[in-house]
């Protein structure tokens, strides 16, 4: 059972007249300030970081989540053992299996006691938001919605009036991602909430990173959640609701989401799950962690608002300038790269300094954003002539034996979605940001930056393998300056491309005409 399909069976119910029906902004609503709950040291994660920090003074411990599955385990364990507090902020959380699996999990921690703040961007809630708000029922649960829109109506014609009506304001949305437990354990990267996150889905998969934290930038990511959870631009979800929730409407869904978990439980995928819970679950030793200098980064709330953005909200330029601090090597991972002129100058200000600089994004086969990707493609020729090295991951990237994490086991579609750098070997930033216009300049974005060599070898390890001929394309110029693909076949030669590999003529022609459309700027 999906969200639409609870949604459905509230509209069946007592919520048939009102809360189906479509409603609009109350302003007279109540927008109650509230902070992070300090660490208290009964939790049994304060316990556990306080242990294994105390060794690294004012270091911050952070572990890789490269597997996906891992990557769901993580953050069912940390809510699981959250005693206090979930602060949780996310560009999307889907109503699919895992989404309602991790639903059920922060359910069963609001009826302990624990007290659960979960920040949605509104762009894929509007009009489908009756769940929700019997969820904010909760006594421990409150959930608000970052730059909404103000009617909730997710018809075509409903969304599209809005858009058009108040295009500057909507076009801007809260990229960022980051769970938090008890103010001791945080969870930040790429990655939203669905089955294609966790590779779970049947048919596409997102190759993707986060990072587990821990230490002195806790506070860090805290202090930056209230000031989105504070923020003018964000508004409890019952102000778009007339009345209270129904207590019997939450039964409902405690009831069909603990059906659905035991009907999940049965799928090989959750099969799969209970084999590595234990590895998850435990308390990983000092040792499991990469210690380092950490900051982390966030743009200020208000660039979601047209009015009070400024670039002095913005987190690239802070970016920009650690990049910049290259001297050997920069090492890019990024699902949408549309560099632009200026990011080809910056680059090639490398380059003539002697630094390296690779890229790995997504090939046209692999891209769920073919109008990106014609974008960037205008920039490839200048960008091989500097001498940056281009790879592009294939569609059919999977895990082989003994192979990287970073892949999945199944046999679905692949297609990058992970954000990370990595800077002369030490220094590591994963987070949400793109490198693209979207993130720069318009949605907000988060993420850490670590001095840590353990880490950076890591992320260059998953680089390394991500780029070999079996997973990705590299882009190379012939000497005629004409650019091809190269990678290699079933029997390990390599072959080369001259057009786009495993995409049709359509597709390409569909591409390329979209990129007359001059909203380079928009993507």
């Amino acid at each position: 059972m999906t969200w639409t399909s609870l949604r459905h069976l509230l509209c069946l119910g007592l919520l048939a007249l009102a809360a189906c029906t479509r409603s609009e902004l109350r302003p007279d609503y109540p927008r109650v300030p509230s902070a992070v709950l300090p660490a208290q040291a009964d939790a049994p994660l304060v316990a556990y970081t306080k242990r294994v920090t105390a060794p690294h003074g004012e270091d911050s411990g952070l572990r890789l989540v490269s597997d996906a599955t891992d990557a769901l385990l993580a953050r069912i364990a940390l809510a699981d053992r959250a005693k206090h507090s979930l602060d949780i902020q996310y560009y999307i959380f889907e109503s699919d299996a895992t989404g309602e699996l991790l639903a059920r999990h922060l359910l069963l921690a609001a009826d302990r006691g624990v007290r659960v703040r979960l920040l949605l961007d509104d762009l894929h809630v509007a009009g489908n938001d009756e769940v929700l708000r019997a969820l904010d029922g909760h006594a421990n649960i409150e959930i608000r919605l970052f730059n909404p829109f103000l009617e909730r109506n997710a018809s075509a014609w409903g969304m599209g009036k809005q858009f058009a009506g108040d295009f500057s304001r909507l076009n801007r949305r809260m990229h960022n991602k980051a769970f938090v437990a008890d103010s001791a354990i945080a969870i930040v990267g790429g990655r939203n909430i669905g089955d294609a996150y966790f590779d779970a889905n049947g048919n596409v998969n997102f190759r993707d990173l986060d990072v587990m934290v821990i230490g002195p930038v806790i506070p860090q990511i805290g202090q930056v959640f209230d000031r989105y959870w504070n923020s003018t631009q964000s508004f409890p979800i019952g102000a778009f609701h007339e009345g209270t929730p129904d207590p019997a409407e939450l039964d409902k869904i405690r009831k069909a989401l603990a059906q659905h978990a035991r009907q999940f439980s049965q799928s090989s995928y959750a099969q799969n799950m209970v084999t590595r819970i234990g590895d998850v679950a435990r308390e990983a030793p000092s040792t499991d962690w990469a210690w380092g200098q950490t900051i982390y980064l966030a743009d200020d709330p208000e660039k979601g608002s047209p009015d009070l953005n400024n670039k002095d909200l913005h987190m690239a330029p802070a970016l920009r300038a650690w990049a910049e601090g290259a001297t050997q090597r920069l090492t890019l991972i990024s699902p949408y790269f549309l560099p632009g002129s200026s990011g080809v100058a910056f680059l090639r200000g490398l380059r003539d300094r002697g630094v390296d600089v690779a890229v790995l994004t997504n090939s046209l086969a692999s891209t769920d954003a073919g109008n990106v990707y014609n974008a960037y493609a205008s920039y490839r020729p200048a960008l091989l002539k500097e001498g940056v090295h281009l790879y592009e991951l294939k569609p059919d990237a999977t895990r082989l034996k003994g192979g990287s994490h970073f892949f999945g086991a199944t046999s679905s579609t692949s297609s990058l979605h992970a954000k990370a750098f990595v800077v002369d070997d030490r220094h590591a930033f994963v987070g949400s940001m793109n490198l693209d216009p979207r993130s720069v300049d318009i949605n907000t974005e988060d993420g850490v930056i670590v001095d840590s060599p353990v880490l950076a070898k890591a992320l260059l390890q998953i680089f390394a393998d991500a780029t070999q001929p079996m997973h990705s394309y590299q882009v190379l110029l012939d000497p005629n300056g004409e650019v091809y693909w190269q990678a290699s076949g079933p029997d390990g030669k390599l072959i080369r491309f001259d057009h786009a590999p495993e995409t049709s003529w359509w597709r390409r022609f569909k591409v390329g005409l979209n990129g007359l459309l001059p909203i380079e700027g928009l993507l």
